[in-house]
């Protein structure tokens, strides 16, 4: 009998649910939910970097996203899905309290964005993440932040959790202790209650918080009151193990079995994050560097753990065993801002749209004249000449995540002129992208590491030909893009196939259900040199609002 899988993936903006069948991969349907709060920019604050969701659009997401795709086929369907698997954006943790409950989904918290899950791309804790790093390098024992590129994020767990419990006494005191997203929802599916007993992502705890075989798990206590003194004890509430996304976190519980109308056999998998997960579902090889493009990049690599036994790559988000492919070496870098820059770009020059009398033009006409100037402007963008062009740009403006994490840099555009159109600027800008690209290659290889073609997936890859052309002229490699429109979602339903038992491990069930490749971009032989000259301009205009940035300017 066929057997079938859900993978659920939870994005910046919103969650979606695939059902696929175990034999191929095969999609039978999907659906999308958009996050209704995060829609709305409640509780965020982007002048701050201050990005937070409420548990409930999880929650809602997740109900809706599944119920709905169940409508769709048959019981019999229904009754051979043996397992869900589920991803997130990471790293996104929230307070809990000694139940394993969010603090936002307790009445006293629930307006309180401190109480909330904190979203990869929240920033507001810089200077929590230099500390750590100032810690690391001067407190006299390991330096814990080795085995992730050698530089602590304010992305990451630890100093999003520090920032949190100084700027918030109520959430301190009532935080008995903390989870990833990617743990949380596994643990909702299985009814787990306790926070010691909510079962940690490997790839979560190994890529954000520190967390190492080598170091006996988490860095000692000792370390964090290094730091500061309110993160005393904090270890003790946290966790020991952790486990690859190859097993169970349990079986559903009875609760979410009858919510959902599922079995009461499928097995939830251990979570992680989306780009890892992604990765596997975009058929993830050694020497092959995937690129999940969304509103940032993970680029991921995995390796054999002999050949990378004695290599410590510097300036990336980490290398931790087993976090992509139980028993490979699984590594990750990326960059902060991503398809974020060309909404940028779009939200800045149709910021006039906005002041229309709506007796003129309707919220939805003015919804759909902004979602096509990124097409237009790709159209007009693919006909600049970047060698007469002479606008450059640099991808910062969120921050820089590889290489050498640092949130406190900033975006940069030059060279313009009242010459200078916005098709100018928008090549400009994917160009800029398409270097960030190439400086985390060019990380890999500098500390030895082979990298011989590049994977793509997510919507950019998909659906801007300009954008992936120049990304192989500049890594001046092929650039696979993967067939399929969920290869985030189908990369977590191949683990939920080897929860299942229907696979014995993640390669078997990769090999067969992996998304084939829709489209090869080959470098363009006269624009590789081109490129090269241009990426040099590039790094010197990085170097160059790096000083200025270290000199307070």
């Amino acid at each position: 009998m066929e057997k079938f899988v859900i993978g659920i993936d939870y994005g910046s903006d919103s969650c979606r649910a695939v059902l696929a069948s175990t034999k191929d991969g095969h999609e039978l349907t999907s659906e999308v939910f958009n996050y209704p709060r995060w829609r709305k920019g409640l509780y965020c604050d982007p002048s701050q970097s201050q990005y937070r969701q409420h548990p409930l659009d999880y929650i809602e997401g997740l109900e809706y996203t599944i119920k709905t795709i169940l409508s769709r086929v048959d019981q019999e369907t229904m009754d051979n899905i043996v397992a869900i698997s589920v991803d997130t954006t990471g790293s996104t943790l929230c307070a809990i309290n000694e139940e394993g409950v969010p603090l936002a989904l307790l009445p006293e918290f629930a307006q309180n964005p401190n109480a909330m899950f904190i979203l990869w791309k929240d920033h507001t804790a810089v200077k929590e993440a230099d500390e750590i790093n100032w810690t690391a390098r001067n407190w006299g024992g390991e330096d814990y932040t080795k085995y992730i590129g050698g530089v602590y994020s304010s992305e990451w767990f630890f100093a999003k959790i520090l920032r949190t419990i100084r700027v918030d006494k109520k959430v301190r005191e009532a935080a008995y202790s903390w989870v990833e997203h990617c743990d949380w929802i596994p643990a909702l599916l299985t009814g787990t209650k306790g926070a010691k007993n909510i079962m940690r992502s490997r790839c979560a705890a190994g890529h954000k918080a520190m967390w190492n075989e080598e170091f006996g798990g988490l860095p000692p206590n000792e370390f964090f009151l290094s730091i500061d003194p309110l993160l005393d004890g904090l270890r003790d509430r946290l966790f020991e193990k952790t486990y690859t996304s190859d097993q169970s976190a349990g079986e559903i519980s009875e609760e979410w079995a009858q919510k959902l109308g599922l079995p009461k056999s499928v097995r939830i998998g251990i979570g992680a994050f989306d780009c890892h997960m992604g990765a596997v579902g975009g058929n993830i090889v050694p020497k092959a560097i995937v690129k999940v493009m969304g509103t940032s990049t993970c680029d991921i690599m995995i390796e054999d753990k002999e050949i990378m036994k004695d290599v410590l790559v510097e300036g990336i988000c980490g290398q931790v065993d087993g976090s992509v492919v139980p028993g490979m070496l699984g590594m990750e870098a990326g960059q902060s801002a991503f398809g974020d820059v060309y909404a940028w770009f779009r939200q800045l020059i149709s910021w006039p749209l906005g002041l229309i009398p709506k007796e003129k033009m309707s919220n939805e006409e003015i919804y759909k004249m902004k979602k096509n100037i990124l097409f237009e402007l790709e159209k007009e963008a693919k006909k600049v000449n970047p060698v007469k062009s002479t606008v450059l740009a640099l991808d910062w403006i969120n921050g820089r995540r590889t290489p050498y994490a640092n949130q406190n840099l900033k975006g940069a555009i030059t060279g313009i002129t009242l010459g200078t159109s916005a098709p100018q600027v928008y090549r400009a800008l994917i160009e800029a992208t398409a270097f960030g690209s190439k400086a985390i290659v060019e990380r890999f290889r500098e500390s030895g590491v082979e990298i011989n073609e590049a994977i793509a997936i997510g919507g950019v890859a998909k659906k801007s030909p300009l954008n992936m052309q120049i990304v192989a002229n500049v890594l001046n490699m092929p650039v696979k893009v993967s067939q399929s429109e969920q290869t985030v979602a189908l990369g977590a339903s191949i683990f939920a196939a080897v929860v299942g038992g229907v696979y014995k491990n993640v390669q078997s069930a990769q090999q067969k259900m992996a998304s084939p490749v829709e489209q090869i971009y080959y470098p363009e032989k006269d624009m590789v040199d081109i490129y090269e000259e241009l990426y040099q301009k590039y790094l010197e205009l990085g170097r160059y609002i790096e000083e200025k940035t270290k000199q307070g300017k």
